[in-house]
């Protein structure tokens, strides 16, 4: 279960991540994330138009950039929870299903560990 709201932010997006999201959503108009667990994309977020991915009781909502849901697996987020996920852009060619694929760029997961501060904030300590 993810804990309840908090100061603290479980995912984040860079300038150049909001830039792009910006750009995704005048082309494509209101988009949303989930961030891939492996298979044929590796571990990308990816980004769909907002419901072309269809969200069930296994996935869990970690916020939201740029205006957009961000979501992830259940079990995925049991590896993940104590991590901030910073969602960044890099030069290259995106996952094959994500609309920012033809653009030249890809979103790109990075992360950090939260703080004692904020692992207790979040309820997770």
């Amino acid at each position: 279960m993810i804990p309840e709201e908090s100061g603290v932010r479980k995912v984040i997006a860079t300038e150049e991540a909001l830039a792009l999201i910006g750009f995704l959503q005048a082309k494509h108009g209101p988009v949303m994330f989930h961030q891939s667990g492996g298979c044929c994309d590796g571990s990308s977020p990816m980004c769909f138009p907002l419901g072309e991915f269809l969200v069930g009781d296994s996935d869990v909502k970690m916020g939201e950039i740029g205006g957009a849901p961000f979501y992830m697996s259940r079990a995925q987020y049991e590896y993940w929870k104590y991590t901030q996920l910073i969602i960044d852009v890099v030069p290259g060619r995106g996952g094959m299903f994500s609309l920012e694929g033809p653009e030249g760029k890809r979103f790109l997961t990075r992360s950090r560990v939260f703080s004692e501060e904020e692992l207790q904030e979040l309820n997770l300590k």
